[in-house]
């Protein structure tokens, strides 16, 4: 037994949590395991040191002895370099994580089959109001014709004989042990040596089915549903998986979404901005009358309560954001120009600073910049 101390050697502190402890000898673990430090004698030690630390530390009793005896209150319970004894309950957790295998070694039960995953593109009017959808997918059953052994009807299954069915085998380096999936039956525990001719001995087959997906108001891309039992078949006994769902909403013509709230850009003409008037605004449930005020600047934006997207996750409804823009009239007539020449000059006059004060305040900005000198006082931006 190790007489180096037991949180010095896991590089933790007397007051770390189980976690904690669990953590420092995972990254022990991992680094000086003998799989990965073949004929590393000195690796070979830290390791066993490590484990010795982990063996005491992790179990709450041993812990308080250590704590109040040190190593007196605690010889004989480590481990003399093997992995027996309660102490070692949470290494084959850890070495799970670590290898990818365990140490039980034993016969594993029915697996349940895989998980499968749709990507379904709606368009954003399905997925505001909700839906149903058929879609296709490849499955994989259980073979009627041998019931899923795969083996041919009235023929035998085999016991593997190196893993004696257990589909692992133990393998030794050192002085210590892992389990690996077995070489001869692939981790299948059976050998068949007259093969189903209909599945080949695979115990499935491969065909399409048609199922039909609900799709609830608000989705949005990314959501997920879960379709349980629709996924691939399991082994004998087993439960299959399930179907995963994920939605991918289409780009829109008119709209752009944002969670709940839906925007849309707009036309305006320059009378009705000026004067002021209303427009008929579409919306994913029709069209909604809105009010333009006079002196309507490009970009302003306003909003239509609750002519958003309802949340898929509760009954609240979104709104519906709407800018304007200033559409500049195009191939005016020889008319229509001086008619604008005309109407330009009259802004230009005593008062003009009241029809453009944006206009006037940009410049008497950039004159200021320049200059240095205060301008608002001046008539003309420029002089």
């Amino acid at each position: 037994m190790s007489k180096r101390d037991y949180y010095e050697i896991l590089g933790v502190s007397k007051t770390a949590s189980e976690g904690e402890i669990k953590k420092a000898y995972r990254k022990l673990a991992m680094r000086y395991h003998p799989d990965r430090n073949p004929d590393n004698k000195d690796a070979e030690d830290k390791f066993k040191e490590a484990s010795e630390a982990y063996e005491i530390l992790s179990d709450s009793q041993k812990r308080q002895a250590y704590d109040q005896f040190g190593h007196a209150g605690v010889d004989g319970s480590a481990g003399q370099g093997g992995f027996g004894g309660g102490g070692f309950a949470d290494f084959g957790d850890i070495f799970g994580d670590i290898f990818g295998g365990g140490f039980g070694g034993g016969r594993r039960g029915p697996q349940p089959g895989d998980d499968l995953q749709y990507e379904l593109d709606i368009s954003l009017e399905d997925a505001v109001a909700g839906t149903s959808v058929d879609i296709r997918i490849p499955t994989k059953e259980v073979c009627e014709h041998c019931d899923g052994h795969g083996a041919e009807p009235g023929s035998d299954v085999h016991t593997c004989p190196t893993c004696q069915g257990a589909g692992q085998v133990r393998v030794q380096q050192g002085f210590f042990a892992v389990s690996r999936t077995c070489p001869n039956c692939h981790g299948t525990g059976k050998i068949i040596k007259n093969p189903c001719k209909v599945c080949r001995g695979e115990g499935y087959q491969h065909s399409r089915k048609t199922l039909t997906v609900k799709i609830p108001a608000g989705v949005d891309t990314g959501d997920r549903i879960r379709l349980q039992g629709e996924g691939e078949a399991g082994e004998p006994g087993a439960p299959h998986g399930d179907l995963y769902v994920r939605i991918r909403v289409k780009d829109h013509a008119i709209f752009k979404r944002d969670g709940n709230t839906l925007f849309c850009e707009m036309p305006l003409s320059f009378a009705t901005a000026a004067l002021g008037g209303t427009m008929d605004v579409p919306t994913l449930t029709g069209r909604a009358n809105l009010k333009i005020p006079a002196g309507t600047q490009s970009g302003q934006r306003f909003k239509l309560s609750g002519k958003g997207v309802k949340s898929v996750r509760s009954s609240q409804v979104g709104d519906m954001i709407v800018q304007v823009y200033l559409e500049t009239p195009v191939k005016l007539t020889a008319e229509q120009k001086d008619l604008l020449k005309a109407f330009d000059e009259s802004l230009q006059g005593k008062h003009h600073k009241q029809h453009s004060p944006k206009t006037h305040s940009f410049f008497d900005s950039v004159k200021a910049f320049f200059t240095g000198e205060e301008s608002d006082k001046k008539d003309e931006p420029w002089n």
